[in-house]
This record gives C-alpha cells, sequence and structure tokens, in this order.
C-alpha cells in the first residue's frame, strides 16, 4: 500500500509570539554553521523512511512554506500543499487530506517537534505492515506531562487512556508520532464532520475549563470504537516541542 507523510501546520503560532515567518520555516542554525529550518527535521525523518510523498496543510496567510520548500525535490522529495478550511486544532487540519490519503498509509509528526531516534519511522512503518493493527504510535519516555500526551496502558499492555496534558507523574511515556492505515483515515474525518456539523471546537473538561482537541482525542475516540492501536517504545529516544519561545531557545544553546 502507498505510504504518504502528512504535515500539519494550519496553526498561528499564538506561543510563539510576533515572528517574521511561518513557525515551520523558523531558521535554526547548527554548530556545523548549517543553516535549516524548524520543519526539515520531519522531513527528513520521512525521507528515511522512504516516504518521499508528503503533503503540508497550512492555513491562508501561511505562503512562505510553499516559496521555502517549492516541489520539495531540493529536499529528497515530493511535496504538495493543501489549505485547510476548518481551524479549530490539529485533527481538523489533517482531515482536510483526506482525498489524497483515505486509501493509503498515512505517516504523521509534528513540525515543531524534534524527535529520536531519526529511524523511528521505518520502524512504525515495519510493525503496521505486518500487524493487524490500525494504528502504530511511537512513545518514548516523558518527564513533563503537563505538556504532552501521556500514555495510560492495561495490564496486558494494551492502551487504556491518552492523558493530555495533566499531571499525571505516575505515567512514563508519552506520544509523539503515529503511522495509520485508511480506516483510522475514515474515522478521523467521521470524528472532525461531526463536530464541525455540530459547531463543537472544544472539549469542556471536569473543573469547566474547555481546551483544544488534539489528535490524542481522536486515537481514544478510535481505540474505544474498536479501532486496534498498536506501538513501539523507544526507550533511548526523544522528543522536543520548540513550538514554544522558552523550549525554543534552549534547543537552540544546545545545538
Amino acid at each position: 500500500m502507498e505510504i504518504i507523510g502528512l504535515i500539519p501546520a494550519g496553526g498561528t503560532a499564538s506561543r510563539m509570539g510576533k515572528l517574521p515567518c511561518s513557525k515551520e520555516i523558523f531558521p535554526l542554525v547548527e554548530k556545523s554553521g548549517k543553516i535549516r529550518v524548524v520543519s526539515e527535521n520531519l522531513i527528513r525523518y520521512y525521507r528515511l523512511a522512504g516516504i518521499k510523498e508528503i503533503f503540508m496543510i497550512i492555513r491562508k496567510g501561511k505562503w512562505d512554506i510553499p516559496e521555502y520548500f517549492g516541489d520539495g525535490s531540493a529536499f529528497g522529495v515530493n511535496m504538495g500543499y493543501l489549505i485547510v478550511n476548518c481551524t479549530y486544532g490539529t485533527p481538523f487540519t489533517l482531515s482536510q487530506a483526506y482525498p489524497f490519503a483515505k486509501d493509503k498509509l498515512v505517516a504523521m509528526g509534528f513540525p515543531d517537534i524534534i524527535f529520536s531516534p531519526e529511524n523511528a519511522f521505518r520502524q512504525l512503518v515495519s510493525k503496521i505492515t505486518t500487524t493487524d493493527a490500525e494504528i502504530i504510535l511511537g512513545m518514548v519516555p516523558c518527564i513533563n506531562p503537563i505538556k504532552v500526551d501521556m500514555v495510560e496502558f492495561n495490564e496486558d499492555g494494551s492502551i487504556r487512556d491518552i492523558v493530555i496534558k495533566q499531571n499525571r507523574n505516575d505515567l512514563k511515556y508519552s506520544w509523539g508520532i503515529a503511522v495509520w492505515k485508511p480506516r483510522f483515515t475514515e474515522l478521523m474525518k467521521e470524528f472532525t464532520d461531526d463536530l464541525i456539523r455540530k459547531g463543537v471546537d472544544k472539549i469542556e473538561q471536569q473543573d469547566a475549563a474547555s481546551r483544544e482537541i488534539y489528535v490524542g482525542d481522536v486515537i481514544m475516540h478510535g481505540i474505544r470504537s474498536g479501532i486496534k492501536a498498536g506501538y513501539i517504545i523507544f526507550e533511548e529516544g526523544h522528543y522536543e516541542d520548540i513550538g514554544t519561545p522558552d523550549e525554543l531557545k534552549d534547543y537552540i544553546m544546545r545545538i
């Protein structure tokens, strides 16, 4: 089955304050002196897994992204661009790719996350093509649960829950990348279309606060609906979300 890589880039980067460019093409200077932009990391991860067909989903106004990457040939891939209609959150951005993704394997990562190991997608693709799982998550140990999606397991090792941005220090692993089959693409499309029809763009929490709808919410909806989810834990791996000023500064200081 053909595989494509999706890059959700429909956000406003409000956490970053005023930037001179889209967050996804914010330049980083490595110790070697080489200049690259933030989302080149994800493109490289896809390429290392043999994923050459990539769709970046942007919102109107982020024209500097296709201006920078062009057709992708300079980066060893083929790139297309989609314009998101509904800006409720990442699942809605990803659903914009439905006509192009509905009959394919899909790899998904976040353009502002630095992930290791760099060959993680290759391992996820290998597993999903040799098992009956509909989605495979890539997980790494995490010590800051309040900022990420932590994973809670059942006694048999299956996924019990995706715990999103909560102070759950009893949980060890967070997911950051995924590969899925067409059934999960269909489920995400149905999930987001239903919320759009209802005009629901937030999740109400027990403390009466509301939050954005995340991909982790769709994953849990899928598991509760009978989707079989698998995973690979990269015990020596890590990821860094450099989508905030403090985290970006910390990362730049280390490279």
